[in-house]
């Protein structure tokens, strides 16, 4: 699978880079206890935490309101999908289990403070994805139900076009327990260094293929 990112992005946003992590011949099913229980009491810790402080003061929260103003989209009206996960856990309003890979997803998003995306890799279309700006009157379906406008938001995109992005990902493409092969996008905080990138995307890919099994092949792109 080649990736790459159109220059618009880069010109907005510096430092802009992501990982990405193809993933084959996994084994996706209800989340193990020991990942139940991890995430829960992960959860838990972070509402304590945030007692203390706004979300808004999450360094990788933060960063990526920064994004989104920098490339047009208000991040108080469009929040990206790590701050919407930490909304929610200082509402106790606390993630319920979906499967392996979607709990183990969003535990990364918490862990890393940055919106991730995982997709099935036989619904997409093609041999290549792309990352590119949203443009005027460009739409997908969400996961949230809802019809949701792409104009000026970070979005990747295969050879059928738009399927997620940092904001809410598309109904196309889910990761469900037939899944047998995935890619990954990690929208990395652009204070990483590329070898920061490069070690954090490599702990997240070792760390699901030791719960899913299959392989895993990962890079950074900036």
């Amino acid at each position: 699978m080649e990736i790459t990112i159109n220059p618009a992005i880069a010109a907005k946003v510096h430092g802009f880079k992501a990982g990405f992590i193809q993933y084959n011949t996994i084994e996706v099913d209800a989340s193990p206890q020991m990942l139940k229980g991890r995430l829960q009491l992960f959860q838990e810790s972070i509402f304590f935490d945030l007692q203390e402080k706004p979300v808004t003061e999450i360094d990788g929260v933060s960063q990526w309101r920064k994004v989104f103003k920098a490339i047009g989209k208000d991040p108080n009206r469009y929040r990206h999908s790590a701050e919407a996960l930490y909304r929610r856990i200082k509402k106790q309003n606390y993630l319920q289990t979906i499967n392996s890979a979607i709990d183990l997803n969003n535990f990364f998003s918490l862990q890393f403070e940055v919106p991730i995306g995982i997709y099935d890799l036989d619904k997409l279309q093609g041999d290549s994805i792309e990352l590119r700006l949203g443009t005027e009157g460009e739409t997908y379906t969400g996961l949230n139900g809802r019809e949701n406008s792409l104009e000026n938001l970070i979005i990747a995109c295969d050879d059928a076009g738009p399927f997620g992005s940092p904001f809410v990902d598309s109904s196309r493409a889910p990761v469900s327990e037939g899944t047998k092969n995935a890619v990954q996008i990690i929208f990395l905080k652009p204070s990483l260094s590329l070898e920061e990138s490069e070690k954090l995307t490599k702990s997240l890919m070792d760390m699901f293929v030791s719960i899913h099994g299959g392989t895993g092949s990962f890079s950074v792109i900036e």
